[in-house]
């Protein structure tokens, strides 16, 4: 009997990947100008949440009032936030799922810089790190230059 393996001519992506292309995915529904982030929440190889950057339920966005306030006042990727009226891509992928269901789980995140077309980081911010950390979350996979790479939640380690 021929083996699978040499049957089958397609290579199956690897789980990291499949996640990561989901969340970029996710990150199609944005709001913002400035940055598209995609996130996905996964335990035991299934989906709890995903979640992307946007203005909080009811309120404006940034591609409704075609404003970016950030952007308005030259401020630099990182710093700020709080003129910002999105909430972030992990923010609602932790509000989006019970506690229980995050502990132990891998957080996939997917950026783009939508001025350049060009991937952005996908490292959480100070503040989203701490609350992924909360949350339960243990793993954090980006995707980087199109490949999946791990990024470290705690600062010490």
């Amino acid at each position: 009997m021929e083996s699978r393996k040499n049957k089958d001519k397609h290579i199956r992506m690897d789980r990291d990947t499949y996640y990561l292309k989901i969340a970029e995915r996710v990150l199609e529904r944005s709001t913002c100008l400035r940055r598209k982030y995609g996130a996905v929440m996964v335990k035991n190889d299934e989906i709890i949440s995903t979640g992307y950057n946007g203005a909080p339920r009811g309120e404006y966005n940034c591609i409704e009032t075609g404003i970016c306030q950030r952007d308005e006042l030259n401020i630099p990727k990182g710093e700020r936030y709080e003129l910002c009226r999105a909430v972030h891509a992990e923010q609602n992928a932790i509000i989006s799922a019970s506690r229980q269901e995050m502990l132990g789980s891998t957080i996939y995140i997917a950026g783009l810089d939508v001025k350049t077309g060009d991937s952005a980081n996908p490292t959480p911010c100070l503040l989203c790190r701490r609350m992924l950390i909360n949350a339960g979350v243990e793993r954090c996979i980006g995707l980087v230059c199109g490949e999946p790479i791990e990024i470290k939640l705690r600062l010490k380690e």
